[in-house]
């Protein structure tokens, strides 16, 4: 089982800005491209910043023109390749923004990814998500035989049935089967054969009346 990473995600070639772009060359980026922040690199093409439809509207009266040195976020919050892409839409929420720049070891940025790209995975199809979990998770992962259980999967709804060997398996199986590209919820109706869980034992009082 291989989650997709934000290099499978993001858009490359990203539309950047240089230190030196003004706000109107910026506000026409964002409205050209309908993107809501754009990467500002340097000559090297190293991220250094990035300019926010918000950095925008908090700009200031200042002598001088406003140029992305002076409007840009810095240092940039950026995302690596190798980064799943639950890593990313936890960034993006924690830090409220809604795009990350993309960047190599060096710092180069090789793309951008952004909550719209992320959100492509809930639109994959149920025929695929029923044979990842299938294949790769019962058959490959576990070891189990298809045939033991049912997958039904709706809308990235999976509902699980039939009977485990294993009462231990059923929380394995629901677990691996969230972590699927795709899936929204798991239903789980698994029956099992045998309970192999711990037993938690009664407290018995030593004596008295």
């Amino acid at each position: 089982m291989r989650n997709r990473s934000v290099a499978d995600l993001m858009t490359p070639n990203a539309v950047t800005a240089q230190p030196g772009t003004t706000f109107k060359e910026i506000t026409r980026l964002l409205d050209e491209y309908g993107i809501t922040a754009v990467p500002v690199v340097d000559e090297n093409e190293r991220t250094v910043g990035v300019v926010s439809e918000a950095d925008l509207l908090r700009r200031q009266s200042k002598e001088g023109p406003s140029t992305a040195a002076t409007l840009m976020t810095s240092p940039a919050i950026v995302a690596r390749p190798e980064w799943s892409a639950v890593l990313a839409a936890r960034t993006m929420d924690e830090k409220k923004i809604k795009r990350l720049p993309v960047v190599d070891d060096s710092g180069r940025l090789i793309g951008v990814i952004s909550r719209r790209d992320i959100l492509q995975l809930f639109l994959r199809r149920d025929r695929a998500i029923q044979e990842e979990i299938l294949e790769d998770i019962l058959t490959c992962t576990l070891g189990l035989s298809p045939a033991a259980l049912t997958v039904d999967v709706t809308d990235g709804k999976v509902t699980l049935s039939g009977t485990l060997e294993r009462k231990s398996l059923i929380p394995i199986v629901v677990r691996l089967c969230e972590s699927v590209d795709g899936v929204v919820e798991v239903v789980d109706r698994l029956a099992f054969e045998r309970d192999d869980t711990p037993q938690e034992r009664a407290d018995t009082p030593d004596g008295g009346c």
